[in-house]
């Protein structure tokens, strides 16, 4: 064996680096919306729990800690139906919804904030579960990165030190233009 160029405390490991996405996920469409406050972040989820294109949709929720992913699900959940405690998936991963009725509807709700790596999804068997209809959330996509189908929707929330947030809806499918407008 060669000698290291670089002795072994210099070297970073490889784990250290963001996980690079195997495609280029398109945008055929953006906008720009502005949320004053939570009451507006709660309307905008109800617009669009009120969209049926919603009901098959794949959405990327994008931004920081803190910066409202897990508010906004909570609201759009509610507007969409969801009765009793809305839990965060941060350690369970997913957390399963089913509104029975005339029109059921399976909604998955994904924090993949603890994954350490994106073979995480394919192991725990997620691929089976985005093949089934219904609404798919994804929290912390980037860290299933090249593992996630194409998102319809996703949403990148920027918080602002007055509470306030804006969010930049980008869209990555016909269905995502749909919901876009």
């Amino acid at each position: 064996m060669r000698p290291l160029s670089q002795p072994l405390d210099q070297l970073l490991p490889v784990d250290v680096m963001p996980p690079t996405p195997s495609v280029h996920e398109p945008i055929l469409g953006t906008r720009i919306v502005h949320w004053p406050d939570e009451a507006a972040c709660a309307a905008f989820a109800a617009t669009l729990a009120a969209l049926p294109a919603l009901r098959n949709a794949f959405l990327e929720l994008h931004g920081p800690l803190g910066a409202g992913k897990t508010t906004f699900v909570r609201h759009l959940l509610r507007a969409l139906g969801v009765p009793g405690r809305i839990k965060s998936p941060t350690y369970t991963v997913v957390e399963p919804y089913e509104l029975p009725g005339l029109a059921p509807l399976s909604i998955s709700h994904f924090d993949f904030y603890r994954f350490e790596d994106p073979r995480e999804w394919e192991d725990a068997g997620f691929r089976e579960l985005f093949a089934l209809p219904g609404l798919k959330l994804a929290e912390w996509p980037e860290k299933a990165a090249g593992a996630l189908p194409v998102a319809d929707l996703r949403l990148h929330i920027e918080p602002h030190d007055d509470d306030s947030r804006t969010v930049r809806l980008e869209a990555g499918t016909t269905l995502g233009l749909e919901l876009l407008r």
